[in-house]
């Protein structure tokens, strides 16, 4: 798959590639274990009227890479399927209120974020 998620010491990093990395104009995108809000896996249907900024967007095929604005809050969606969906809701990023995109596995995907953000809670 065009997307992975790798961890260091602070934030969970999604990296792109291929096409992916290509219509989202981005081959990665950091995200501070601080600013993350909550973690789950659920279907989205991006809003008819949201605005790329920049990214690319094709509706009818459900095809969304990119950075996007929509009732005064900022996404990053990666996905091109109707699957359940990782969606990370962010409080304090630089820029992004919500991430949400396709991986395989995202329950575990969002089970191994929330270990994570244990661990440092323990700290």
């Amino acid at each position: 798959m065009a997307r992975e998620v790798q961890f260091d010491d602070k934030n969970v990093i999604l990296k792109l590639s291929g096409a992916t990395a290509l219509f989202s104009l981005r081959f990665h995108l950091k995200i501070p274990f601080n600013t993350i809000k909550s973690v789950y896996v659920d279907s989205f249907d991006a809003p008819q009227w949201m605005l790329r900024m920049p990214g690319t967007s094709i509706s009818a095929l459900n095809i969304f890479e990119g950075s996007f604005k929509y009732a005064n809050e900022w996404y990053f969606l990666s996905y091109e399927n109707k699957v359940p969906l990782l969606i990370i809701e962010l409080d304090g990023h630089e820029k992004y209120n919500y991430v949400i995109f396709e991986i395989d596995n995202p329950t575990n995907v969002a089970f191994e974020i929330r270990k994570h953000l244990r661990e440092l809670e323990s700290l």
